[in-house]
């Protein structure tokens, strides 16, 4: 998505429009429903990962938030040209492997560290976007804040392993921002985002179909249709409706909260404590997030 002036938003063609001032705040509420739908839909979704493992909790998410879109949608499959195919077929593949990654980082470390860690990747697009200039400052300071998150006051609460899964959750993630742009432009309304779930349930079939089906009974199947329905059907639809009615460096910047919402998410559901020195953290990578969208948004 290219930079619009702070007084536009987005119609549905991705065209730029004026923004009432009578829909900024109820855009800015969605952006809150939608991290929150988020955050709190991966703290929820802990039991599903105990239960079928990483692979097989992403790939029955992935199932379930496809064929429900699918079913709303009805994207006609045969009539699509081959670059669309194409756009589908890698943007899917790398929601299924961000998906799994973000799961199995949260298996291993803090909710709050891998939502921050994980944000580093489209912190990385805003920044580096704009060549090697003074915002490159942003990321100097999200990573303090990713140090200060790690660090309980005792010992390192991360690990390797979920460092490693997080990292390459926000580099799927930042992947995921820049292929956005052009599917949105090749597809109409939601069909490219309904092509690339398709694609990515099927993607992510062998790693987490034997994880999962042998442990699936009806409640099983009740809870991941309710997760898939957090995430990603609600905060997409949500996400796609805020840009429509506020300025789109608001609502960049009020995205900005999302480690913060993941980090209260990780307390209130996983009973996950955090020290001074890790909200401290939490803050600063909020503070980097913020500053570097409205400093683009300024280029």
């Amino acid at each position: 998505m290219g930079v619009q002036p702070e007084n536009t938003a987005l119609n549905a063609d991705g065209s730029a429009a004026a923004v009432p001032s009578s829909g900024v705040a109820a855009g800015a509420l969605m952006c809150l429903l939608s991290m929150s739908s988020i955050q709190f839909g991966a703290a929820l979704s802990s039991h599903a990962i105990a239960t079928y493992g990483p692979a097989g909790a992403s790939w029955l998410r992935l199932v379930f938030a496809a064929l429900i879109l699918a079913v709303i949608v009805r994207p006609p499959v045969l009539r699509y040209s081959r670059d669309q195919w194409v756009s589908a077929l890698v943007l899917g593949t790398i929601t299924a492997l961000m998906t799994i990654c973000f799961f199995a980082a949260i298996q291993h470390i803090p909710l709050g560290l891998a939502v921050a860690i994980d944000f580093l990747g489209p912190l990385s697009v805003a920044t580096f976007g704009y060549g090697l200039t003074r915002r490159l400052i942003w990321p100097v300071v999200a990573a303090a804040g990713v140090l200060f998150l790690a660090y309980d006051g005792e010992g390192w609460v991360g690990n390797l392993p979920g460092v490693l899964f997080a990292a390459g959750a926000g580099t799927g993630w930042a992947i995921y921002i820049l292929l956005t742009k052009k599917v949105g432009a090749t597809f109409k309304g939601f069909e490219g985002l309904s092509m690339s779930l398709l694609v990515a349930a099927v993607v992510a079939t062998p790693f987490g179909f034997m994880g999962a089906v042998p442990h699936l009974d009806g409640s099983g199947l009740i809870e991941m249709a309710g997760l898939a329905l957090l995430v990603p059907l609600l905060p997409y639809a949500l996400e796609m409706t805020a840009l429509r009615r506020m300025p789109t460096a608001s609502f960049g910047i009020l995205m900005s909260l999302e480690p913060a919402i993941g980090a209260a998410a990780g307390f209130v559901i996983l009973m996950q404590p955090m020290t001074l020195l890790q909200m401290a953290g939490t803050a600063l990578v909020v503070l980097a997030s913020a500053g570097a969208t409205f400093f683009a948004g300024k280029a």
